[in-house]
């Protein structure tokens, strides 16, 4: 066979096995991904999931897709991220309370009466404290993604008005599994009990507790209004959600993927922002619109002044206590 034929044949072999090599490359590596969410199908973390799906699928030429499972379809947020750290699950919305007991530098994130307002609190996370404290994740078996708002959470109940501490006293009030939150309740006077979110609306119609604390849209999508009609707008943490992915999913990534997931992400809180603000605006009306009493005048002081064993212990860790000045200092 002539040198150039033989040639000629040689580079047409390695062009077929080049095209077959990065045909099975791409089909090895696009995969479908698996996203938990306790949230109702039409709540904005949901929608920011959804929408971070469809720019994951366009920026990847269709090789990648999301699949966002809501209303605990997975399981209860404390159930789905021992699954997402295990790899079972890819990626996870969740609150920080929770998650802080697994990533200890978010539980300053849910510090009561630490942010003077939601404005503060979200130039904190869009700097470089926020990403300082998404990176911390990756040493606990996470890859943080971006943060998601939650607004502000306040204690309402079914039993009296609270205006001051006295009225706490005596009061089962749910909060998250978390013994940071619990510990708050508790300094507070009140009587916490840690339950799943998906059974604080069975608890409150049954009685077996008499409150919750939670944001407007939480406490309005869940009818929990229905059977708590004394909302106390403390707002006594502003604790964002954040959302998280496992690490056996983030290892099958390419580097560039990566990039694809995370811009994604970013992108998706700030669509997640425009929702939330215009949900929570139309949750405070419907409650005020069926006559559930919103108590604003009270005095905050002894609230936040009964949090001081919580700071006190928190500034043992000398990390931590300059965490909370760093982000005190944040204008």
């Amino acid at each position: 066979m002539p040198v150039y034929r033989r040639a000629g044949l040689s580079r047409t072999i390695t062009l077929v096995v080049a095209l077959l090599c990065t045909a099975v490359s791409a089909s090895a590596f696009a995969r479908e991904f698996r996203a938990a969410d306790t949230q109702s199908e039409d709540y904005p973390t949901v929608q920011a999931l959804r929408y971070m799906g469809r720019l994951v699928a366009e920026r990847s030429g269709g090789r990648h897709q999301m699949q966002v499972f809501h209303s605990r379809q997975l399981g209860e947020e404390k159930e789905t991220l021992e699954q997402t750290r295990a790899g079972a699950i890819d990626l996870n919305r969740t609150n920080v309370a929770l998650i802080g007991t697994m990533v200890p530098a978010v539980n300053v994130l849910a510090m009561p009466f630490l942010f003077r307002s939601v404005e503060h609190l979200q130039k904190v996370l869009d700097g470089p404290i926020g990403n300082e404290i998404l990176a911390s994740f990756e040493a606990h078996g996470f890859v943080g993604l971006a943060f998601y708002d939650s607004g502000a959470r306040s204690i309402y109940n079914s039993v009296r008005p609270v205006r001051s501490l006295d009225d706490l006293k005596g009061l089962r009030v749910r909060v998250q599994q978390s013994e940071q939150m619990s510990a708050m309740m508790r300094a507070l006077g009140a009587e916490p009990v840690e339950l799943p979110y998906g059974q604080v609306l069975t608890g409150l119609a049954n009685r077996l507790i008499d409150g919750a604390e939670n944001n407007w849209p939480s406490f309005v999508t869940t009818d929990h209004y229905k059977y708590a009609g004394y909302y106390t707008l403390t707002e006594h943490t502003v604790s964002p959600e954040v959302l998280v992915m496992s690490q056996k999913a983030w290892a099958s990534l390419s580097p560039e993927d990566r990039k694809i997931f995370r811009e994604a992400a970013q992108r998706s809180s700030v669509y997640m922002r425009e929702k939330w603000k215009d949900l929570e605006d139309r949750s405070r009306k419907q409650a005020e619109d069926v006559g559930v009493k919103i108590v604003t005048a009270f005095d905050r002081k002894p609230f936040e002044a009964a949090m001081a064993g919580i700071y006190a212990r928190a500034g043992r860790e000398p990390d931590i206590a300059a965490l909370i000045e760093r982000i005190r200092k944040v204008e």
